[in-house]
């Protein structure tokens, strides 16, 4: 973290005023969001309690009704950094969790600017550090029990310890310096440490590891950078590292529960749950935006399922109006979705795709990725979901747009940034196309799902702003002073 601070540091000779205030700024804003807005509430009780059953009894397991049972539905990446912060702060005091999580984000500030510098010189790392210490939409995060600021700050790490490796100067001869060992290292804990923390989470390490073999095999002796074999034996350093921990979490899962599960399931169902198929397929025919998430699917399995919040899109016609109707009826007798009323949902969703495939397969996956792009990021802000309703709520609404706008902003100078070109250009391209084709496939939108791309978004932002030295290129890396 240190490399970093020293990396956003202006200009040889100059001190770090600027940076010490957009610190303190930060932090001031952050401590803000943990004082009025925290969010404690839903995964992170979930996750609150598996770190408790973990660290305190030995578990990895979720107490519910007075009972504890073992789970798989979360990876032990955050439960493990909430069990940390229970020893260290009491056990169940997310306050301290918070905290530390505030710190993390000021790292990944730093971060993103050290990222900056390394792609378009000092002026873009200023920039860049203070687009991401006043962003309030990865700063509200930290305000929150959830893998979020983890997530980004691994992310930026990963990104940076890449850089740091492929411009590394190798020795004389052909071994590896010890830099070039301890940004591997680095390198690999981080992207292994992001794939702990979510499912989606391995993607850094699916893009960067790759993109390391090539390099190597892209530079031949004696140009400077990484070469073919050095880049394999750090690739299969790497693999190795980010092996053992999931090899340990697989093998717990198959001896716990006979499954073969790597990851976390895509629906956070228990081996014994069903993971309502009918009901999701459905659901993808429906949801185009938060609000549907909010209002619709969160509501499933203990809570009634309101008719009136379904969106116009839900039917196709007035007879699937009514057997949805019949279907929200039924299942509101209960509050719980049955075996037969997942299937008449599954029904009702394969009339839908067989009637508009073209809607169901392109037109809808395409409006829930820019929904998640592009809609007010007011999710963990007290404000309505329904941010179009003028009428209904007018000061809510003009927050809603500036916030909006702002995002909108944001992007368009990370779009300008890109389109210089900058070193790495196709390793941020491949990692941002690859998280919007995960996202494609996901039934509800959810805007925090975009969110990873930030440290890169942050960093190209702070481009637009600067003149890049004309010398670099997409293929090649730049080189700057530590």
């Amino acid at each position: 973290m240190m490399q970093a601070m020293r990396a956003v540091i202006s200009r040889p000779g100059t001190n770090t005023l600027h940076t010490w205030l957009a610190l303190a700024t930060g932090l001031a804003l952050r401590l803000w969001m943990v004082a009025a807005f925290p969010d404690l509430d839903g995964d992170p009780q979930i996750y609150g309690s598996i770190a408790r059953n973990w660290f305190f009894h030995g578990i990895y397991g979720i107490t519910a009704n007075g009972h504890t049972h073992a789970t798989l539905i979360r990876l032990p990446g955050y439960p493990f950094f909430l069990g940390l912060c229970f020893i260290l702060f009491g056990k169940g005091k997310y306050t301290g969790a918070l905290l530390v999580q505030v710190l993390a984000d000021l790292g990944t500030c730093l971060l993103i600017a050290a990222l900056a510098r390394r792609l378009c010189g000092a002026r873009a790392a200023r920039w860049a550090l203070w687009l991401a210490i006043l962003c309030p939409f990865t700063a509200s995060y930290a305000a929150a029990g959830l893998t979020e600021t983890l997530e980004l700050l691994t992310i930026a790490l990963s990104f940076y310890a890449f850089m740091r490796l492929v411009e590394e100067k190798p020795p004389a001869d052909p071994g590896i310096s010890a830099r070039m060992w301890g940004w591997t290292l680095l390198l690999a804990l981080s992207a292994t440490y992001a794939a702990l923390l979510r499912p989606d989470g391995p993607l850094a390490g699916v893009v960067l590891y790759p993109a390391l073999l090539l390099y190597g095999l892209r530079n031949r002796p004696p140009s400077t950078g990484l070469h073919r074999g050095q880049s394999i034996r750090l690739l299969a350093v790497c693999l190795v590292i980010t092996a053992i921990p999931f090899s340990l979490w697989t093998i717990r899962n198959w001896r716990t529960f006979h499954v073969f599960q790597p990851l976390a399931p895509r629906y956070a169902n228990e081996p014994w749950q069903s993971s309502d198929p009918g009901w999701q397929r459905w659901i993808s025919t429906v949801c185009a935006d938060f609000t549907c998430t909010y209002d619709i699917y969160w509501n499933l399995n203990g809570t009634p399922l309101d008719f009136d919040q379904l969106p116009a899109r839900a039917f196709d016609s007035p007879a699937q109006k009514q057997a949805t109707r019949q279907l929200f009826e039924d299942y509101n007798r209960t509050e719980f979705l049955s075996p037969a009323l997942d299937a008449r949902f599954g029904q009702l969703a394969a009339q839908r795709f067989h009637d508009h495939p073209w809607r169901y397969r392109v037109e809808l996956p395409l409006l829930r990725l820019a929904d998640m792009w592009l809609r007010p990021r007011t999710e963990m802000l007290p404000v309505s979901n329904r941010w179009w309703r003028y009428s209904d709520h007018p000061q809510e609404t003009i927050f809603d747009w500036a916030y909006a706008g702002l995002n909108l902003a944001l992007l368009i100078a990370a779009i300008v940034g890109l389109v210089k070109k900058p070193p790495y250009f196709w390793i941020i391209v491949a990692f941002i196309a690859a998280r919007c084709a995960l996202l494609l496939t996901l039934e509800t939108p959810e805007p925090r799902y975009t969110l990873e791309c930030f440290p890169l978004l942050l960093a190209l932002a702070g481009m637009a702003f600067a003149r890049c030295p004309t010398s670099r290129s997409s293929s090649s890396p730049a080189r700057h002073e530590s």
